[in-house]
């Protein structure tokens, strides 16, 4: 059926050279859908959850360091340790009724300070982004079997599918999810339908199936009209894409489609000069956007875990243009009712020179796959965590109730 959007949506691999994982699907119970949040560019966890309580933070960022907790525009205090910058205020209020939770010093093993290859190994899954062609999304949905089949069990707001997502045959990419349509010129779209719809009416075959299955997901789509769209909650979403990715990603779990994972990104983290300045509006839109998802779902949370994350932190010390430079460890932001919040999880290396690594960055105490292994297998309800993640036995921190 000619179902398309005006982004690519499944690029072609090359699979030359790359290990190729068999599964063997199972169905399971349904888990929660998934948000995934890529903060691209590197965002520097020691700037948007500082750690005030640690002596050494001061003295290697004379500019950048964030106010302390009580002064002037200082840090929301989290723990007695930890805070977040003022300009994440809405995800305060999150994490004072536990329902958001932080794991600093959290990372990937790769070294190469590349934002190509750091976000690539992230992506794939793995520690080195060359061993496979297919990205850890792609590689959870082939081991699980949907209730109701559907081509958009996995959904990136974007022009094109993440690396995460690829390989996957059920997973696609839009800018927008009116763009989701038959590919017939307009005045055909009406009757083709209607011929479709007699022509997959009665068929007991996987064609007929599928052919009646995507015809009932047109007529829903049909009724998402993003621009008429209206959050619940009170919720206020930010201008821009990031804030109307999120509205859609409500929109479409609302609808009840077969969503599982859907992504959107929200890039430009890379502070080299002027940090202060660059990362004011992005993290507002951070803050604010999360904070009118949680709200646009209501009860829906409860089944929906939201995971922001990074493929690097910064440089401990500042630069000379008040910026900060490639690190290695920063922060992730786990939301949603299956989420332990209200804490900041994962071992803290310190900031002392000798508790450094080599290049004198904050150490990664918390591998990436650790967490995200723990929201496969204990909220998506797929324990065959380590076909999604190969060569990898993550240790579970406990973040999901």
């Amino acid at each position: 059926m000619p179902v398309s959007s005006t982004a690519p949506r499944r690029p072609l691999l090359s699979t030359a050279g790359a290990r190729q994982f068999v599964f063997d699907p199972q169905r399971g119970p349904k888990g929660d859908v998934l948000v995934l949040v890529f903060l691209r560019g590197g965002m520097d966890g020691l700037h948007v959850v500082p750690p005030h309580g640690d002596a050494a933070y001061r003295k290697h960022r004379h500019a950048l360091a964030v106010s302390e907790p009580g002064k002037g525009n200082g840090t929301r205090n989290l723990d007695g340790f930890f805070g977040l910058h003022p300009d994440l205020a809405p995800l305060h209020e999150l994490y004072q009724d536990k329902q958001l939770a932080v794991v600093h010093a959290s990372g990937s093993p790769d070294r190469t300070l590349s934002h190509f290859e750091a976000m690539q190994t992230m992506e794939r899954g793995v520690a080195d982004g060359n061993v496979t062609a297919t990205g850890w999304i792609a590689r959870h949905l082939a081991a699980t079997t949907p209730e109701s089949p559907t081509p958009l069990r996995a959904v990136a707001i974007s022009d094109v599918l993440p690396k995460s997502m690829q390989g996957a045959i059920d997973a696609t990419a839009v800018r927008s999810i009116a763009e989701y349509r038959l590919n017939v010129p307009d005045q055909w779209e009406d009757p083709f339908r209607k011929a479709l719809g007699r022509m997959y009416a009665t068929g007991s075959d996987l064609a007929s199936t599928a052919g009646r299955g995507t015809l009932k997901l047109l007529t829903k789509l049909d009724r998402l009209d993003p621009a008429q769209y209206r959050p619940e909650g009170g919720a206020q979403y930010p201008e821009g894409d990031f804030g109307s990715g999120l509205k859609q990603v409500a929109q479409l779990i609302k609808a009840d489609i077969g969503l599982e994972i859907a992504e959107v990104d929200l890039g430009g983290w890379d502070a080299h000069a002027v940090q202060i300045q660059l990362m004011v509006g992005l993290m507002q839109q951070l803050g604010k956007g999360l904070h009118a998802l949680y709200s646009d779902l209501g009860e829906r949370t409860k089944r929906v875990t939201v995971v922001a994350m990074s493929e690097f932190g910064r440089r401990v010390n500042e630069n000379g243009s008040l910026g900060t430079d490639h690190g290695r460890a920063t922060a992730m932001f786990l939301l949603g009712g299956g989420i332990r919040g209200g804490r900041v999880w994962g071992r803290w290396p310190g900031l002392e020179k000798e508790q450094l690594d080599k290049d004198g960055n904050l150490q990664v105490t918390t591998d990436y796959r650790d967490i995200l292994g723990e929201i496969v297998d204990r909220r998506l309800g797929n324990p065959q965590v380590s076909r999604v993640f190969p060569e990898y036995e993550p240790s579970y921190l406990g973040l999901t109730a």
